[in-house]
């Protein structure tokens, strides 16, 4: 299983790096079904001037057009960065049975039994804190 939560999350950190490269927040998200990837996508809220262009939310757009249901029942995201309020709604409201995230954001209001943090994807750690820690810098700067 290991090796799967390492395949899927390489997937998600590189639509994290299509997002910092488009100097967007870099955050990836991938859903999986039936161990199949039904949809991937990345931030583009600055490109796309809307408010909603987070990962989460776009790769729950593409996998219900996919599906061609709203209900994603049975689903798993993995997501480089750990969901936001509002994302974690439209989460729930999509019915995505469980959500695997690689960083920790700084707040506490999570349902600490849907959303867990991996442990089995160190070697996307550090190179993914890097890359957001040079996002915002960058910003800064």
């Amino acid at each position: 299983m290991n090796d799967k939560i390492n395949e899927y999350m390489q997937i998600a950190y590189n639509e994290a790096i299509k997002s910092y490269k488009k100097n967007e927040i870099p955050v990836g998200a991938i859903i999986v079904k039936n161990q199949k990837i039904i949809s991937k996508a990345h931030n583009n809220r600055q490109k796309k001037y809307n408010l909603l262009g987070h990962a989460e939310i776009n790769a729950i757009l593409k996998a219900e057009k996919k599906i061609k249901d709203w209900r994603l029942d049975g689903c798993i995201m993995y997501v480089t960065l750990e969901p936001c309020l509002m994302c974690q709604h439209l989460i729930k409201e999509a019915r995505i049975d469980k959500v695997v995230y690689l960083l920790k954001q700084k707040n506490e209001f999570l349902d600490k039994q849907k959303y867990i943090q991996t442990n089995d994807c160190n070697e996307f750690l550090q190179p993914y804190e890097k890359l957001v820690n040079n996002f915002f810098k960058k910003l800064r700067d």
